[in-house]
């Protein structure tokens, strides 16, 4: 049986950082990452997603090989982005490509323990995730990235609000946004006001909200408390999927001990330092690893 199924397209992207330039496209994707992480953390994951004929045959062979049971839909095209990073973490994207919105919703979704959405350029619209609740009364684990971007003037990437997030916010369980798109959606820099920042996150409608702020670590509120989790300081070489890997800690420590929510934050930021580390889908990923540092940080910080 799978124990969790993420809703979103893959892309292959080509990512530029200061220290780090991929050779080629590399598989990535915020819920693809999630996937790869939680399959090397001993869950078995489903990924559903749209890819284009150019990379079909690949992408199938990709997730075979990581473990993921693959539901995949036809694309005109394969999503992709170009991000280019400057020395302070920041990024331009620039398309490559874009997938149509994902339709299919397994039979698995029944049975599944927990529900990943993780769109990467709005391919999960509303209808989808009441699609997927219908068939569900499984947590829902919302990275809202690709419901805030849009292609702006220049072509390029741009944030923005749209009107359903009103809508979606209160179908999930768990909503977990970075600096950006947390400013995006509450209007307050979680640099400035993480507590708030959280908190006007999860009075959106989620039962848990949490608020990534990278070398800051995060912030998670659950309508009694609200909970700073330190970052794991690493080198970090490439921060792409920073946020997605985390999510994956999280949610795999969640489904262990919900209760625990700051080591579960803890969790997602052990999983995440490991990621950043590396560039593409083969970060070396262990559920010792992850717990060894997950342990430095809650004796440090507990």
């Amino acid at each position: 049986m799978i124990d969790i199924i993420a809703f979103g397209n893959p892309v292959y992207d080509e990512i530029i950082t200061p220290v780090v330039r991929t050779e080629g496209r590399v598989l990535s994707g915020c819920s693809t990452n999630a996937c790869l992480a939680l399959s090397r953390l001993g869950r078995a994951t489903g990924l559903v997603g749209r890819v284009g004929p150019d990379y079909r045959d690949r992408f199938q062979a990709d997730l075979i090989r990581y473990g993921i049971a693959p539901f995949v839909e036809v694309a005109s095209q394969t999503g992709g982005f170009k991000l280019v990073y400057d020395s302070r973490g920041d990024r331009t994207l620039d398309v490559l490509g874009v997938a149509e919105p994902v339709t299919m919703v397994p039979e698995a979704v029944a049975t599944a323990k927990a529900i990943i959405v993780g769109p990467i350029l709005q391919e999960t619209p509303l209808a989808l995730i009441q699609a997927i609740r219908a068939q569900t009364d499984a947590p829902i684990f919302l990275d809202p990235q690709g419901l805030l971007r849009r292609f702006g003037p220049d072509g390029r990437i741009e944030h923005f609000l749209p009107d359903e997030f009103a809508a979606i916010a209160p179908l999930c369980h768990v909503i977990k946004a970075n600096e950006v798109e947390t400013k995006v959606i509450t209007g307050i820099d979680p640099r400035v006001d993480p507590i708030l920042a959280a908190r006007r996150l999860r009075e959106t409608g989620c039962a848990i909200a949490i608020v990534t702020i990278a070398e800051a670590g995060s912030q998670i509120d659950d309508g009694e408390r609200s909970i700073a989790i330190p970052a794991y300081a690493t080198d970090a070489r490439d921060p792409t999927g920073a946020g997605d890997t985390y999510m994956a800690g999280f949610l795999h420590a969640y489904l262990s001990d919900p209760r625990d929510l700051f080591r579960a934050g803890c969790t997602g930021a052990a999983t995440a330092s490991i990621w950043i580390e590396y560039t593409g889908p083969d970060a070396p990923i262990t559920l010792a690893e992850v717990e060894r540092r997950t342990t430095f940080l809650v004796q440090q910080n507990g």
